[in-house]
């Protein structure tokens, strides 16, 4: 059975998107390192449209060992809108998002990875079918956005455990946790 796991960058005020105001002052060889690791783990990724759109127009033009990987990489794009993904190896989810990802974690292998929490993200923590979260908190307030570009959300409850804590040179706290066993 596959797990879905989800890896997020997020400032100490609980931003998550914004990130060029306070994100790539904190790009480091041990933040690359741990990113590339994630994605060598993993089997697909998962996104929502607004994150496959960032993606698939970035990433195909790049070159080294992660933007190999990412183009290589199934993905599985959570849309009602996109149709016609042009990025290879991707795929839209047809059905509810729920139902499909339930779909998805049925299939053998290991992980499924996702970057980022937004609308998919947040389905998926409600419905208890996210099985790790890895929250990459950077040391500054961002000070910017609403109440769309936070993790934090008023009726979002979940129930996580601790399962590793990593503390980069650069100041960058990875807090991982996953479903209680």
């Amino acid at each position: 059975m596959a797990k879905i796991v989800n890896s997020t960058f997020v400032s100490l005020d609980g931003v998550v998107n914004h990130m060029e105001k306070w994100h790539f002052d904190y790009l480091s060889d041990q933040s690359d390192q741990l990113a590339l690791a994630q994605l060598e783990e993993a089997d697909a990724l998962l996104m929502g449209r607004n994150t496959y759109q960032v993606y698939a127009s970035a990433w195909p033009s790049r070159e080294g060992d992660y933007a190999d990987r990412i183009n290589a990489i199934p993905k599985y794009v959570a849309s009602s809108t996109l149709s016609d993904p042009t990025w290879h190896g991707t795929q839209v989810l047809a059905g509810g998002l729920v139902d499909e990802v339930r779909k998805l974690k049925q299939t053998e292998g290991g992980s499924i990875l996702m970057h980022g929490v937004g609308p998919v993200a947040k389905t998926l923590l409600r419905n208890g079918l996210l099985d790790e979260l890895h929250l990459w908190v950077h040391p500054v307030l961002a000070g910017v956005g609403d109440e769309n570009d936070v993790l934090f959300e008023a009726g979002l409850h979940a129930r996580l455990e601790t399962s590793n804590v990593q503390a980069f040179d650069n100041g960058v706290v990875v807090l991982s946790f996953r479903k209680p066993s």
